[in-house]
């Protein structure tokens, strides 16, 4: 891992090195990272970044379509940049002066097709193969990377996401069950705590929803949400060890898909006939099975892949 000097700026590679600017700028607003304090300026075009609800400018994430893990297009100014999603290939526009992760950078070619596709998608055309491009981008870029404490939030993000699509596909990325009348329970996991979170309507104790989770999770650490005000939601968190390694948490992804379906199966019998009748029919989802294990400790490499333009990614 290399340190490229900007505090709040976590690399995950520095291949290709970008160029420093060392042209004094004419412009009324300093270019690139100049407002973020830092010992140098970085543009952040070709970045692959990790990004957060709270970097968001226009509308606050948590879609289902978005994994958190996008393409700068245009990052002269970190304070708003363009940059593409690689689950929804949605152009967002993101506050990046803040902490941030920058696990990559894609090649200029790569970019210019990324480009080329996105003016085609906002013309009604190839919005398809800008779909599968920019997910296949952000696949091997986490492929290159490896896995580690950097890919492992987006690594989780697209386990459960899977998970959510195969159960309870909606614009959340999370999972709702019905215990009973006005006994809503939703679940979304806390990629950075390795926890789902179950948070029911009040702040009481559901005594019967903590039982079902004990016999769905068992040898989890079971713990009891305290609301922080008498207003606030309660609930409980099933929290699981951080994984070591991509199988690892390959086998979590799979503890927790075969939990909520015993969940599903307990409160929603009927519901959970019906899962399981389109799963057998389709199979589950299984992104994180494209993704090759190279190891936590596997030497880094360019990995091309072939667009149908010819342009490479890593």
């Amino acid at each position: 891992m290399v340190m490229l000097g900007v505090p709040g700026i976590v690399p995950g590679t520095a291949t290709p090195r970008p160029t420093m600017q060392t042209q004094p700028s004419h412009e009324a607003r300093p270019e690139a990272m100049a407002d973020v304090p830092g010992a140098c300026e970085l543009p952040l075009t070709r970045a692959v970044v990790q990004y957060r609800d709270v970097h968001e400018i226009d509308v606050p994430g948590g879609r289902i379509q978005d994994v958190g893990l996008a393409v700068v297009l245009e990052g002269r100014y970190a304070s708003h940049v363009e940059a593409l999603d690689v689950g929804s290939a949605d152009v967002k526009l993101l506050d990046l002066s803040g902490e941030l992760v920058v696990l990559d950078w894609v090649y200029e070619p790569t970019l210019d097709h990324l480009n080329a596709l996105v003016r085609g998608s906002a013309l009604g055309e190839a919005r398809d193969e800008l779909s599968r491009f920019c997910f296949q981008v952000g696949l091997r870029v986490l492929e290159r990377v490896g896995f580690g404490p950097l890919t492992r939030p987006t690594l989780l993000r697209l386990g459960y996401r899977d998970i959510c699509r195969d159960l309870d596909l909606h614009d959340g990325t999370s999972v709702r069950f019905v215990l009973g009348a006005g006994r809503i329970v939703r679940t979304h996991l806390d990629y950075d705590g390795n926890a789902l979170v179950f948070r029911t309507p009040t702040d009481s104790v559901d005594p019967e929803l903590e039982e079902a989770l004990a016999q769905a999770f068992p040898g989890t650490d079971l713990r009891r949400i305290v609301p922080s005000s008498p207003a606030a939601s309660g609930g409980c968190q099933v929290r699981f060890p951080l994984p070591l390694e991509l199988a690892e948490l390959r086998t979590q992804i799979d503890a927790v898909r075969r939990g909520l379906l015993r969940l599903l199966a307990r409160f929603e019998p009927d519901r959970y006939t019906h899962v399981r009748e389109v799963m057998s029919t389709f199979g589950d989802r299984a992104t994180l099975s494209r993704i090759r294990d190279r190891g936590p400790s596997a030497t880094t490499r360019p990995v091309r892949v072939a667009g149908r333009s010819g342009s490479t990614v890593h």
